[in-house]
Formats: C-alpha cells, sequence, structure tokens
C-alpha cells in the first residue's frame, strides 16, 4: 500500500508544524529534564544517603498534597479561561481575567500556608515516629503558597501560548534545583532539606513571575469584589482537584495491597516499571498541557474544529511515541540494571507488558481534554474517577492470577476501557469522531510493538537483537515518512540547511 493514500491532505497544513514542533520542543525539554534529574539524584543520593532522601521525600511529598489540596486548581483551570479571551483578541478582558487568575492565587497561597502552620502539629505525629517535626512544618508553608503562585503565573502564561518562556522556565527548573540543592547538602547534610525545598519553590517562582509579570505587569487598582468573578474558574478547578486525589488515592490503595499481599520488594518492583514507563512516554505527552491544551480550549465553542484539533494531535502523538515505545520495549533488559540495579529485573516483563497502555495514553489523552476545555467539571470528575476505581480493582484481579506481569495487563486492561468510555461520551456530547488517518496510522504501529514485544517471549541472543532493531526502524522510518507528508517542517529545515551550506560555501 502507498503511504500516500493514507495522508489526507489538510488546508491548514501549518497546524501539523506547529503540533509536531512544541511536541518535539516540550518533548526534548523533558527528555533534557530527565537526564538533569538523573545526575542530581545520583549525586544527592550520595551526599544524603537512603535516610536523607527518605527524607527529603517526605516532606516534599507532604508539601505537594497540601499545595494540591488548597489550590483550587487554578493552575490548570485558569488556562481554559485565559486561551478563550486570548483567542478572541479581547486584551482588555485578558488585563481583566489576569487580575482574577492573580486575586484567586494569592488567596489559595494564603489558606496553603495557613493549613501548613496549623496542621504542623498533627503532621508531625502522623508522619514521623520520632521526634517533634512540628517546626518544619511551619517552615516548609512558604514553599506551598509560593507553588500556588507559581501556577496561577503558569496558567497565564499557557493560555497566552507563552511556549518558548515556558519551555525555558521548565529547563531552568531543572538546573536551578541542581544548582541549590548540591551546595547546600553538601555543606549542610540533612538539616538543608527544608532550606533546598523553600529555596527551589521561590527560585522557580521568580523565574516564572518574571515572564508572565513582563507580559501581563501586576495592576492593583480595581481589584474590589474581583473574586466573585473566579467562580466558574474554580468549579472547574475544584473537579481537577478531586479527580487528582481519586488518582493518588488510587495509586496508594494499590500499593498498600501489593504490600499486604506480596511484599515491599513487590511494591518496589511495581513502582519501578510504572514510573520507567510512563517517565519515558512524558516526554511526548508533557506538550498535552502546555501547548495542546490552550489551543484546544481556543476552538472549545466548534465542535468541528476542536475534533480536527483533536485527531491532529493523536495523529502525531502516534507517530512519535510509536517508534519510542518499541525501542523502549527491546532495550528494557539493559536499561533495567542501568537505570537501577540488576535486582529489578523481575519488573522487565511487566513493563513490558505496560508499554501498550502508553499506545492507548497517545489515544485517549487528547480525546479526554475535549472535556475539560468545555468545561464539564462534573462528566471530568466522574470518568476520571471510575478510571481510578477500574484501575485498583483490575489490578488486585491481574496480581491475584498472574502476579507482577498480571498488573503490567490490569493496566493496559484500564486504559482500553478508559477509551471506550471516553470515545463514547465525547461522540455523544460533542459529536466527536475519529478519522481514517488515525485509525490506519494504529493499524501500522501497533502491530509493530506487538511483533517487538512476541519477540521479547520468543527469540534471544542475536536474533533477538537483530530482528527487534528491524522492526523498531521500520516503525520509526513509518513514523518519519508520514510526518513528512503532514508538516511543513521538514521542508522548512532542509531549505534552511541548504541556505546556510550554500552561505558557508
Amino acid at each position: 500500500m502507498q503511504f500516500e493514500k493514507i495522508i489526507v491532505e489538510d488546508k491548514r497544513e501549518v497546524s501539523y508544524s506547529h503540533v509536531l514542533k512544541y511536541t518535539g520542543i516540550f518533548g526534548g525539554v523533558q527528555g533534557l529534564n530527565i537526564l538533569i534529574g538523573l545526575v542530581r539524584n545520583k549525586v544527592v543520593a550520595s551526599l544524603l544517603g537512603p535516610a536523607g532522601m527518605g527524607l527529603a521525600a517526605l516532606f516534599n511529598s507532604v508539601v505537594n498534597f497540601i499545595s494540591q489540596a488548597t489550590n483550587l486548581g487554578i493552575s490548570f483551570s485558569a488556562v481554559r479561561h485565559v486561551s478563550e479571551l486570548f483567542d478572541a483578541g479581547d486584551e482588555a478582558r485578558i488585563q481583566h481575567f489576569v487580575k482574577v487568575v492573580r486575586a484567586w492565587s494569592l488567596l489559595t497561597a494564603l489558606m496553603g500556608m495557613l493549613l501548613c502552620m496549623l496542621a504542623g502539629p498533627l503532621l508531625s505525629a502522623y508522619t514521623f515516629a520520632w521526634g517533634d517535626h512540628t517546626l518544619h512544618f511551619v517552615l516548609l508553608a512558604p514553599a506551598v503558597g509560593l507553588m500556588a503562585v507559581t501556577g496561577g503565573e503558569t496558567a497565564i502564561l499557557k493560555g497566552a501560548r507563552r511556549l518558548k518562556s515556558l519551555a525555558i522556565i521548565q529547563l531552568l527548573s531543572v538546573l536551578l534545583a541542581l544548582v541549590i540543592s548540591v551546595p547546600i547538602y553538601y555543606f549542610f547534610g540533612e538539616a538543608g532539606i527544608v532550606p533546598v525545598i523553600v529555596l527551589m519553590a521561590l527560585a522557580l517562582a521568580l523565574a516564572t513571575s518574571y515572564h508572565s509579570l513582563r507580559l501581563y505587569p501586576l495592576q492593583l487598582h480595581g481589584a474590589k469584589g474581583i473574586l466573585g468573578e473566579g467562580m466558574e474558574m474554580v468549579r472547574l478547578g475544584v473537579a481537577f482537584v478531586l479527580a487528582g486525589i481519586f488518582g493518588s488515592g488510587a495509586e496508594m490503595l494499590i500499593r498498600s495491597y501489593l504490600n499486604v499481599t506480596g511484599d515491599l520488594d513487590v511494591v518496589g518492583l511495581y513502582n519501578a516499571g510504572f514510573l520507567l514507563t510512563i517517565t519515558y512516554a512524558g516526554m511526548v505527552f508533557s506538550a498535552m498541557e502546555t501547548d495542546y491544551f490552550p489551543r484546544l480550549s481556543g476552538v472549545a465553542a466548534d465542535s468541528l474544529r476542536m475534533s480536527e484539533t483533536v485527531n491532529r494531535q493523536i495523529e502525531v502523538s502516534l507517530l512519535l511515541v510509536s517508534p519510542m515505545l518499541a525501542v523502549l520495549m527491546l532495550l528494557l533488559p539493559v536499561l533495567v540494571p542501568l537505570l537501577f540495579r540488576s535486582d529489578f529485573l523481575p519488573m522487565v516483563p511487566m513493563a513490558q507488558v505496560m508499554v501498550f497502555s502508553m499506545y492507548l495514553r497517545a489515544v485517549t489523552l487528547p480525546i479526554s481534554y475535549m472535556v475539560l476545555a468545555r468545561g464539564d467539571s462534573l462528566a471530568f470528575l466522574l470518568i476520571e474517577g471510575s478510571e481510578s476505581l477500574l484501575m485498583v480493582a483490575l489490578i488486585v484481579l491481574g496480581y491475584e492470577h498472574w502476579g507482577l506481569l498480571g498488573t503490567g495487563i490490569a493496566i493496559d486492561a484500564t486504559y482500553v476501557l478508559d477509551l471506550i468510555i471516553v470515545y463514547a461520551y465525547t461522540h455523544m456530547r460533542y459529536g466527536y469522531r475519529g478519522t481514517l488517518p488515525v485509525l490506519l496510522i494504529a493499524a501500522i504501529q501497533v502491530p509493530l510493538g506487538v511483533v517487538v514485544y512476541l519477540l521479547t517471549l520468543l527469540a534471544g541472543g542475536l536474533l533477538y537483537w537483530t530482528l527487534g532493531t528491524l522492526v523498531c526502524m521500520v516503525s520509526l522510518t513509518v513514523s518519519i515518512y508520514i510526518l513528512h507528508q503532514k508538516s511543513s517542517l521538514w521542508k522548512a529545515l532542509t531549505e534552511k540547511l541548504r541556505s546556510r551550506f550554500h552561505a558557508d560555501a
């Protein structure tokens, strides 16, 4: 079959270039962040040791939980409203709504700080079995407030499509974490954990506010009664927070079940496989919230344009993530000892099966954002809640029958059911329909992934690496060819290189 038959020409070809460009940019930034994070983790682990790393993780988890519980989801829900105004080109209303976002961000910052300080004794009693750590939690309160401010300013930048600024901030956040944490831990050890958390929150807040305030300077006049204007944003944000709590609760139940039924080793293996698979695919999915969601929100009133935007994002996501997933499945036996240790190898079969959930995620995630773009907070909450319940139930069932491998199968099954639910709802509610190019790309790439997986079961040695590499190259070639046909980026790049070559000559 000729690939030209697969490719449907689009009058707005530049939009494919945009999706590819910014998915590549944020995916590349995410990849660089992962590399820098690995370096930082290695250095910090050597300075603090397991106990210090555990203490830092404990403090961070508490700060993140309080932040999530008190920020009302402003960092996400505000994006939709700013994006709609940005696409309408109404500068006066944008300026006014920015004041609304900042007022709510300040309110949630004060709420979060107050809760952190008041709950200090309770957090100390239930988090630690030794000593009084109330003062630590009081000193961590500014970090909670700064995270709320950062969330609001980030939402403004996302809604206004300041993608270059967001990419710079993402990269800066990881570099600053390295620069701040290593010297402090070197000189102060565990005593530096609380200062590092607060200083990192401050650095990120300053970097984000610098870009946001350059775009929309701070205006204090006309702020009276402004909080009442953001209730729709808050309603959607609260739904987002509750959905996040459902997800966190599901993960906690899953790990508790695996610990009780199995042991801590099983929990560790499951967690390592889950994080490795999700983090790797996240290089592609990282652009969803930063670039895709604001664009989708901008066309949410037009069902046809919204469907076109969703299908275009699915095509690009599938084409980019499929070769990566095939390579991941092939290389997992090598990567696991390299990134972890050889005693983590038992999680490889689970992780290889779990890779297929990321193919499904590449399709489901762009569709599910339609619900948020339309502001259907109750529907979003019900869909996310049902996914969490399904995952817990299926993982319990999978582990009972097939052990650790069964958890990977259960996650795949969860995402299959989630795709069915999300597609059915968006089809009935918004008239969304998948397109032939999406189906054909999936029909090519997913079977190639299946072939790689079968090789992991049936082949070994030279045959495994030879055939596996060949299949991965076929997947990569298919993606490059179709993206070449879909996007003008390839032509622009070759013309730029050609002009530079002639200039040098």
